[in-house]
This record gives structure tokens, C-alpha cells and sequence, in this order.
């Protein structure tokens, strides 16, 4: 067996971009040159740098204490990946339980395949599955920042399949040992706080695979999804250089679902023709009747809801990040890995104003109204722009680590954050220092969403929530007006990269990288309904009518789910 470096390469790479370094992984594609090797479009599963070397450390571990004979070495010393190993005792126990020779050096004989299935299963397998919807390849040229645009046109199908099963797929995941993790930091939290916690599955219903419709045609991870938002048109982007859109019918899914179309898939490629790889980003505006997508390679594209491509828009010198249209659907704001955002004429694709004042990678920017947005990087700093002025309206100023998203009210008074520093916080332009500062998670916080309720919001008479997402494990639900934890929702046992409210604001959705997607009520805390997919998710939504809700998967599959309340 040999391993070349190619490959070590690739496990390496993989292994920043799902650590959250992705800067350090865009250096290490472009030195290491792993992305021009044959193997980098291999299906690297999630995790397998730690997971190889645990399971190298475990079968060193039977290594150093099985002897010739098959007598057991009785160590009391800790095995360190760090440190050579020392037997702090030299007594063997044989098969007979009689004390055996002395060993005082480990033997080099191997396991025998019980003790090497039994190393296996110990070993780790989970971990921090974090993805920023990283690249599987990266564009470095400098023909981003060109004028020329580029060419893209949607097809009618390719290589589609819709599928709906009644068994369970056995699942692909590794057994993951960060679930004790999770379940302990959790714990400790929970304890810090008089709240109440759902920490069983009390009467949630599981949803069966007769009630979800697979869509299946994506060659490689499904990062992100959204639905029109006045249409059944469903937009999913994928690290295989596309973007689709799915024309779900009314009605039930899964067995008894209509027969689906073949998505319209939309190709990006550069002005090269060459392939742009992931779709990191993707917004419907109010109407419906255009998708924005923002890709790897720096650029922006205008879909029309048939497929067609309307504009390109070519500025950005690095990935884009997040992109979203203003309300009237009038302009389009992007945010860069190359530090800057940008707001769009959306008719014309011309920049109306570029906004260069952080000093390392936007990562999320949200408007406020319809000329004053927010953006937030990996510098710490959050700044609230407006079209038209040359300097920030407000700085915020809190966080101690990268701010990963920002997202403001339905009221747009209130900006909330979420960070690496473990906290959200809350900010209002009437004042400096942050409104309220949750601490309670124990590890660092993906993504938060407010609820469709409050003040500016089509359901007025519920009191406003803020969820936030965490690698601990937990979601969190806050009261802002007393800027206490409501409910902690501790039912996943790996990192959640998303949440979604329901339209009603009464449910919310959490999908996780243990493959399950939960659906929990706002009123109590409490789990209603579970699914459990073959692959991590990345993203979750609901249609407009509440009754549908979208996945994303890391096996290259989007799930649409009935969870009818009713």
C-alpha cells in the first residue's frame, strides 16, 4: 500500500477547510498545487485527516501492549500522538490470567483483525465538521477583476433523478466522538442558567422516508438552498460548479408526491469556459423572479426563475460570501474574501459603490433598508454602511474573534452577531456598546436567525426571538426583550450550521452534521418532529405555506420534507 503525497496533500487541505482556516487553506491549494492534482475530486469523507490518525494512534496503542504470545502489556500510562510512549507498568496478563514474562519493549507484531475492528470502532470520527461552504477548487487568476463576463446558460437536466424511499439509508458517517463533548459542554451551560431545556425526545414524531422527496443530481456537497419566495421553485448551489432550481409541486411528498420536473441546472463557468466550482451563495429576490448566486470565483450572476442568465457581475477579486437583494429588488449587495462589499445596480450589473473598510474577509452583510446595509469580516469590526457615504454610519465594536454572520430585525432596529468568540450579541445605532451579550454557548456560534414576529414582521403580535447556532451542539432560543435564554435545544450530537423559522414563527427547523434534521416548537422548547438523512447538513429553509422544509446535504442531495403541523 502506498500513499503518495498528492493524497496527504488533499487530507490536509480538507482538513483546513473543515476547521473553519480557510485563508490557511487557500494558501495550501495554491503552494501545494492539490487542486491540479487527479485525486482532489475524490469523495474525501468528512473528517478523515483526525480520523486516520486516530485510528493510526489506536493501532499503535495494541501495538505497544500485545506481545508475541498475544499476552496483554498492563499500562497505566496515558498514549500521546506528542510524546513517545513509556509502559509505567512491565507485568503481562496472559490468555490464563497468570503473570507472564516481563516486557520491557513493545513488540511490533499487529493486532489481530478482533482487536484492529475493536480499534476501529473506538476511534474518532467526528469533530468540528465546519465549512464555510469552502471550495473543492479555487480560481486564483487575476481574470476575476477583468471586464470581460462570463458565459453561462441553464440546461434542462443533467444527470437528474428524483428518488423517494421507505427504508432508511444505512448511514456513511463516521461514529462520532465529539458527541460527549457536546453532551458535556452543554450540561455546563445549562447549568449556568435557570431555563428550561429539552433534552429528550418526549413525544417528537419521526418523519418517514415515504413523506421526503430526494432530489438527486449534484455530484459533490450541496452547501446552500433557499426557496422562492412566491413561487414552488426550490434553489440549491453545489461545490460541482452549479446552481438548480427544482419545481416542487403542491401537495404531499415522498410517496404519494407528483412526478417532478428536471431541474433547470445553472452552469457557472469563468470567462475561460473552465469550470468556477462552488456556488458559495444564492438569494431569490421579494418577487421571485430572479436568483442571485455568488461563486468562488469572485463573481456574481443574475438568473431570471426559467434558467436564464441576465447578468454577470465582475469586480470582486476574490470568493464571495454572502449575497443578498435589497427589498424592492432595485440592488444586490455582495461581501468578499477580498475585504470589500459592494452594492449592484440590478437592471444594469454596474457598481453603484464599493465599500472597502475592513481589513481581512467579509464574511455576511444584511440591509437594513433599502440604501443601509451592515457587513461584518474576520477582522472583528462590524460596520453599518449607507449608499451614497464615503465613511461607515456606525462601528461595532465587541467580539473578540471572527464575526461569522449579522442580521437585522424585521424592524431593522436591532443588529444581531454571532462570532468564534462563542457569543451573540445584540446592537442598536442608538448606542455604542452592544444591547445585550449572550455567553452561554460553549463553543463558536455558525449562524443566527430572527423570527418573522415583532415589530415590522407579518406577525405582530408574537414577541421577537433570536436562535443561535453553535459547534457545541446546542441551539439557543433568546428573549431580546429581556436579553434572557429561553430554551437551550440540546437534541443534536454534532456542530448546526443552520436554523430557519417557520413562516409563523411558531416552529423552528435545525439541521446538524449528525445528519438529522429536527423541527422544534417555539412555544415550549420541545422536539415535534426528526429526520435522519445519509449525510451532514448544511442548510435548512421552509417554503412560504410552512408545510414543506428543505435540506442540504453533504452527500450531494437536497431533501424536501413534509412536516404538515396540522
Amino acid at each position: 500500500m502506498a500513499v503518495s503525497s498528492d493524497e496527504v496533500n488533499l487530507l490536509i487541505y480538507r482538513y483546513l477547510q473543515e476547521s473553519g482556516f480557510r485563508h490557511s487553506a487557500f494558501c495550501f491549494a495554491t503552494e501545494s498545487q492539490v487542486l491540479k492534482a487527479p485525486s482532489h475530486n475524490s469523495g474525501v469523507p468528512a473528517n478523515a485527516l483526525i480520523t486516520y490518525i486516530q485510528r493510526g494512534l489506536l493501532y499503535r496503542q495494541i501495538e505497544a501492549h500485545v506481545t508475541d504470545d498475544g499476552t496483554e502489556v498492563q499500562c497505566d500510562a496515558p498514549f500521546s500522538i506528542l510524546i513517545p510512549h513509556v509502559c509505567s507498568r512491565t507485568q503481562t496478563t496472559p490468555a490464563n490470567n497468570t503473570i507472564s514474562h516481563t516486557a520491557n519493549t513493545p513488540t511490533h507484531q499487529p493486532p489481530t483483525s478482533g482487536e484492529r475492528g475493536r480499534a476501529i470502532k473506538g476511534g474518532l470520527g467526528g469533530g468540528d465538521h465546519r465549512d464555510y461552504g469552502g471550495p473543492d477548487t479555487m480560481d486564483t487568476s487575476d481574470s476575476i477583476s477583468s471586464s470581460g463576463g462570463a458565459s453561462a446558460n441553464a440546461t434542462s437536466h443533467d444527470n437528474y433523478t428524483t428518488t423517494t424511499t421507505t427504508t432508511t439509508s444505512s448511514s456513511t458517517h463516521p461514529p462520532s466522538a465529539s458527541s460527549s463533548t457536546a453532551s458535556a459542554n452543554n450540561s455546563h451551560n445549562n447549568s449556568n442558567t435557570t431555563n428550561n431545556s429539552t433534552n429528550n425526545n418526549g413525544g417528537a414524531i419521526e418523519i418517514p422516508e415515504s413523506r421526503v422527496t430526494k432530489l438527486e443530481g449534484h455530484s459533490s456537497e450541496v452547501f446552500i438552498c433557499s426557496w422562492s419566495p412566491t413561487h414552488p421553485l426550490l434553489a440549491s448551489g453545489s461545490g460541482d460548479s452549479t446552481a438548480r432550481i427544482w419545481k416542487i409541486p403542491t401537495g404531499p411528498c415522498g410517496d404519494f408526491a407528483p412526478a417532478i420536473e428536471a431541474p433547470l441546472v445553472l452552469k457557472h463557468f469563468n470567462k475561460e469556459q473552465e469550470s468556477s466550482k462552488d456556488v458559495t451563495t444564492l438569494d431569490w429576490n421579494a418577487e421571485g423572479t430572479m436568483l442571485a448566486t455568488g461563486s468562488y470565483d469572485g463573481l456574481a450572476r443574475i438568473w431570471g426563475k426559467s434558467g436564464v442568465l441576465k447578468n454577470t457581475l465582475v469586480k470582486h477579486k476574490g470568493p464571495i460570501f454572502s449575497l443578498k437583494w435589497n427589498k424592492s429588488g432595485t440592488s444586490l449587495l455582495s461581501g468578499s474574501v477580498d475585504k470589500t462589499a459592494i452594492i449592484w445596480d440590478a437592471i444594469t450589473g454596474e457598481v453603484r459603490q464599493q465599500f472597502e473598510y475592513h481589513t481581512a474577509p467579509t464574511l455576511d452583510v444584511d440591509w437594513k433598508n433599502d440604501t443601509c446595509f451592515a457587513t461584518c469580516s474576520t477582522d472583528k469590526m462590524i460596520f453599518v454602511c449607507e449608499l451614497g457615504k464615503n465613511r461607515p454610519i456606525k462601528c461595532f465594536q465587541g467580539h473578540n474573534d471572527e464575526v461569522n454572520a449579522i442580521k437585522w430585525d424585521p424592524s431593522g432596529s436591532l443588529l444581531a452577531s454571532c462570532s468564534d468568540d462563542y457569543t451573540a450579541k445584540i446592537w442598536s445605532l442608538s448606542q455604542d456598546r452592544c444591547v445585550h451579550d449572550f455567553e452561554e454557548h460553549g463553543k463558536e456560534i455558525y449562524t443566527i436567525k430572527w423570527s418573522p414576529t415583532g415589530q415590522g414582521s407579518d406577525n405582530p403580535g408574537r414577541n421577537l426571538i433570536l436562535a443561535s447556532a453553535s459547534f457545541d451542539a446546542s441551539i439557543k432560543l433568546w428573549d431580546v426583550e429581556r436579553g434572557e435564554c429561553l430554551y437551550s435545544l440540546t437534541k443534536h450530537t454534532d456542530p448546526v450550521y443552520s436554523v430557519a423559522f417557520s413562516p409563523s414563527g411558531e416552529y423552528l427547523a435545525s439541521g446538524s452534521f449528525d445528519r438529522c434534521l429536527h423541527i422544534w416548537s417555539v412555544r415550549d422548547g420541545q422536539l415535534v418532529r426528526t429526520y435522519k438523512g445519509s449525510g451532514g447538513i448544511f442548510e435548512v429553509c421552509w417554503n412560504s405555506s410552512g408545510d414543506k422544509v428543505a435540506a442540504c446535504f453533504s452527500n450531494n442531495t437536497v431533501c424536501v420534507i413534509d412536516v404538515n403541523m396540522g
